[in-house]
């Protein structure tokens, strides 16, 4: 399980993948894997450990950053942040922007189609 010092969620599963999609819980990572992207992690948290940062670094990749769009912009400002070390290692990060309240859980459960998330992943700078 990821956490304190664990991996990024089924890493293994989604490594080879050239591009990445990393959420930050359990049910936003269910909610984008239901909906046909097998290409998604989780990390538990908007804050990356040492370990799961390293796993995102391992090989050249493209990975979005779906974190929440908290009406704080705690979520976002965390994805930029992270966004700026992953582009810093050479990893081509994009940040991914959800309506404002919602995250990726909320964005499908809402009536949100795997369409309308892939023109969100597109227009992700």
């Amino acid at each position: 399980m990821p956490g304190a010092k664990g991996g990024l969620y089924l890493w293994e599963q989604v490594q080879a993948y050239p591009e990445v999609i990393l959420v930050e819980g359990l049910f936003d990572y269910a909610a984008v894997w239901q909906a046909g992207f097998q290409n998604v992690t989780c990390s538990l948290g908007p804050h990356l450990n040492t370990r799961q940062f390293r796993q995102l670094c391992d090989a050249p990749r493209t990975v979005y950053l779906a974190f929440d769009a908290d009406t704080n912009g705690s979520g976002q400002q965390a994805a930029q942040s992270l966004a700026g070390r992953l582009r810093e290692q050479g990893v081509n990060a994009r940040r991914v922007s959800l309506p404002e309240g919602h995250d990726p859980n909320s964005f499908f459960a809402q009536g949100g189609d795997a369409r309308q998330f892939q023109s969100l992943l597109e227009a992700a700078q």
